[in-house]
């Protein structure tokens, strides 16, 4: 089920950082019941900080996933689905009422087809980055999908489908905010839904933190190293634009 696990009135999120421990204090027994064998996965990029805080928490391994949302063209914060691989399957997922929403202001299908193939190339370039060599196996496990939060949920909902398809015992999605409906949604494919924060409208993630800044490349994977967020000088670039 859905649940706050936060008492009122809630304290924004510092960081992704700050979230993560709240949210893996949260998830210990008795009042999360993990389950031993349980392996975390934070979705790149954003999710894996959220994730590192939570497998330390609960002294879990730490893996990712990679995850694209299919952005609307023109306004690409808004989803109209996503796609996420691992272990070198990929699953995908459409938001069927957004799409015919979009089919009926004029937006063709080869518009968006066109934004799946150059997410589905992006999709491809992050996980031969972040997933050196083999991942771990999911078949039989307890999966803690981890993300920053959720706006639409479609990024969340694709890993879920990925882990599914991949045999897992159980899967839980693991965030720190969310619009309440769209937790209950996904409760039409997760075992669980964690959430911190169950907020009754959320229209961005940032609004739940006071500091939202971009994760890079480096920044995850530094975390899926072990070695924490990466240390940026005056002249380093830091954190790369786009999640």
């Amino acid at each position: 089920m859905g649940y706050s696990a936060e008492p009122r009135p809630w304290q924004p999120f510092l960081d992704r950082n700050d979230a993560g421990s709240r949210l893996g204090r949260a998830l210990r027994p008795p009042a999360g019941s993990v389950r031993g064998g349980a392996l975390v996965l934070g979705l790149a990029r954003g999710g894996v900080p959220v994730a590192a805080g939570v497998a330390r928490a609960l002294g879990l391994p730490l893996g990712v996933l990679v995850v694209r949302k299919l952005g609307v063209p023109g306004s690409p914060e808004v989803a109209f689905g996503a796609v996420a691989t691992y272990a070198g399957t990929t699953a995908g997922t459409h938001l069927d009422r957004t799409v015919r929403e979009l089919r009926r202001h004029g937006y063709g299908a080869e518009e968006l087809d066109q934004v799946e193939r150059d997410e589905r190339a992006e999709l491809a370039r992050r996980q031969a980055l972040y997933a050196r060599g083999t991942q771990e196996p999911v078949a039989g496990r307890t999966v803690l999908l981890c993300d920053d939060g959720l706006a639409t949920g479609a990024t969340m909902r694709a890993a879920v489908t990925l882990m599914r398809d991949a045999g897992a015992a159980e899967v839980l999605a693991c965030v720190p905010a969310a619009p309440r409906q769209v937790c209950a949604e996904l409760l039409d494919v997760a075992d669980r839904v964690v959430c911190l924060q169950p907020w009754p409208t959320l229209r961005a993630v940032s609004e739940a933190y006071l500091r939202f800044g971009q994760v890079g490349d480096a920044e995850v994977l530094a975390l899926l190293g072990g070695s924490g967020p990466p240390s940026y000088g005056p002249g380093d670039a830091g954190p790369q634009p786009g999640q």
